[in-house]
């Protein structure tokens, strides 16, 4: 069982910064490729940055120089360090894994396992 747990969502005002965390059950960390994705009102999933095992990252042009994802393997943990943040990033936020080689990208549809999500919310 594939259990991923997001936290560090909240609100905050444009210019700000948030850090998300993704904290997956211990037995199943080492996916090979987890990411983050988001989700508004109305509007499709979006990709928005994902890790493979050898820490290799791949980013949306929507949040590259702006968002930074990284992994402590030690906590089994996936972070987004989310700077500059826009009122057109309020969504909720989730992580998602993937287990099987050697697809890894930006496509929601590849990823089988999901937490529950995080709100971020960007007044202007």
């Amino acid at each position: 069982q594939v259990t991923l747990v997001e936290s560090g969502g909240g609100s905050v005002q444009a210019g700000g910064s948030l850090r998300l965390s993704c904290t997956a059950s211990k037995d199943t960390y080492r996916p090979y490729c987890i990411g983050w994705f988001r989700q508004a009102p109305g509007k499709e999933r979006e990709g928005l940055a994902v890790v493979r095992d050898d820490g290799s990252p791949t980013y949306s042009d929507s949040v590259k120089g702006r968002f930074t994802i990284s992994q402590d393997n030690a906590k089994n943990t996936l972070y987004l360090q989310m700077n500059s943040l826009k009122p057109e990033d309020t969504a909720m936020y989730s992580c998602a894994a993937r287990y099987i080689r050697p697809k890894c990208n930006l496509v929601s549809g590849l990823f089988p396992y999901w937490g529950q999500g995080t709100q971020v919310t960007v007044s202007s």
